[in-house]
């Protein structure tokens, strides 16, 4: 009989708690828990022996002395400046936070399609799978004798210096800010609840509102998760107020944006491409407009939605979740613990 209650806090929808349901062990019975209010998270945390946190929730010290059975508190991610480490620590309570894989190989995406639709990948590949006279005749090549650009392709660029802005901040978001810190680009992010100063000090971001965000960013990367009121929010309005010649990534909810203002900008020119892993209709329907313009040779990147890895991946992701609450009972060190 499962004899922990764990007390699974998130933001998530249903198929996501489920499967973190799933990947449960049988030791623990887990009570999950939809952005409830202060009362019920209390309520249920009276007799909890673990809390497990995802994507953010303050933590303070009034829910902490409510739980006088907690013994651990583990936030899923890497972000922990919500927690009061302090009133846990006089509590008797441990606090770790825990790396998501998935998060880490989505932000990783997200940087191929930046620098993919930024160096034009697909043309300048086409260009190179298409060998023949046509080029010129090939030379053995040497320090003095090469063929530099010899297609003669204009506007390949890259990410070090420009501004990127992060629509949806949440643990991928964070991430990629980390993946991004050292190549010298300006961070804007936009997100519902605006992180501290400190968080944005040592992200080394900018808050935008969404419509700045829009119309100061040479990229926008698009992280947004799907809800009602987003549906369809990056549409035609947001996208005619980007910069001439910006790019449009995307491996946040398909539904978020309107692929048909997309395409539109990417015919007109004022988009210089985009790349998108995420569609409105899944898997993707031939009469998707961006997939004739990817078809036709325009600067799209399109991927069957493998941003986070392979299924087997993701199901042990969810699985590692448990790794500490597992190791606490079993008198093991802890992973990323906060001191």
């Amino acid at each position: 009989m499962p004899a922990y209650k764990t007390v699974f806090v998130t933001d998530r929808g249903q198929r996501h708690q489920q499967r973190a349901l799933d990947a449960a062990p049988e030791l623990l019975d887990v009570t999950m828990l939809r952005n409830p209010d202060r009362q019920t998270l209390q309520a249920a945390l009276a007799d909890a022996t673990y809390l497990i946190s995802e994507r953010g929730g303050e933590i303070d010290a009034a829910l902490i002395e409510a739980a006088p059975d907690l013994r651990l508190i583990l936030r899923l991610g890497s972000l922990t400046y919500d927690v009061d480490a302090n009133a846990a620590r006089r509590a008797g309570v441990k606090v770790c936070y825990w790396p998501l894989a998935g998060a880490v190989l989505v932000a990783e995406h997200v940087v191929m399609q930046m620098l993919a639709v930024a160096k034009r990948l697909r043309e300048t590949e086409a260009v190179a799978l298409n060998a023949g006279p046509h080029w010129g005749y090939p030379q053995r090549t040497d320090e003095d004798v090469f063929a530099f650009n010899w297609a003669e392709l204009e506007s390949i660029e890259g990410l070090s210096g420009k501004t990127v802005g992060i629509a949806g901040f949440g643990e991928i978001g964070v991430e990629l800010a980390r993946r991004l810190r050292g190549w010298e680009c300006r961070l804007l992010y936009n997100k519902r609840r605006r992180l501290p100063d400190v968080a944005e000090a040592d992200l080394g971001l900018t808050y935008a509102d969404v419509e700045t965000l829009f119309a100061e960013s040479d990229v926008v990367a698009n992280l947004l998760p799907y809800a009602g009121a987003l549906d369809g929010r990056i549409g035609r309005d947001l996208i005619g107020r980007m910069k001439p010649g910006a790019f449009l990534v995307s491996s946040g909810s398909g539904g978020v944006i309107d692929e048909a203002a997309l395409a539109a900008a990417i015919v007109e020119g004022r988009l210089a491409g985009a790349a998108l892993d995420t569609f409105e209709w899944e898997p993707l329907p031939p009469d998707n407009p961006l997939l004739a313009l990817a078809q036709e040779g325009h600067n799209i990147l399109l991927t069957p939605h493998v941003a986070g890895g392979g299924s087997e991946a993701a199901a042990r992701q969810v699985a590692a979740c448990y790794t500490n609450v597992l190791d606490d009972i079993e008198g093991r060190p802890l992973r990323y613990q906060l001191e």
